[in-house]
């Protein structure tokens, strides 16, 4: 049983609202390890960033779609053969 002075909605938003902040963090350490990645090796392929960072390549397509959005990095030339350039 659940004691009267437990408040639910309280408790259900406190842990959604930690978890957002978390994952707002963890997102914005997983742009920094793309832009060291690519500063270090701007041939690096999205699984190489995957499985260096340990994410999945779904993750690594958004966190670049963002930092694209953001005008942080640019993609040059095709998916082979191209190469990653940071504009920030």
């Amino acid at each position: 049983m659940i004691p009267n002075w437990y408040n639910t909605k309280t408790t259900v938003k406190t842990k959604v609202k930690s978890s957002q902040k978390s994952s707002q963090k963890s997102s914005q350490k997983s742009s920094q390890k793309i832009i060291d990645l690519i500063k270090n090796d701007k041939f690096v392929t999205t699984e190489d960033m995957a499985n260096s960072i340990s994410i999945s390549r779904r993750a690594i397509a958004k966190q670049i779609a963002k930092l694209k959005e953001e005008g942080i990095i640019e993609r040059i030339g095709p998916d082979k053969g191209g190469y990653w350039k940071l504009l920030k």
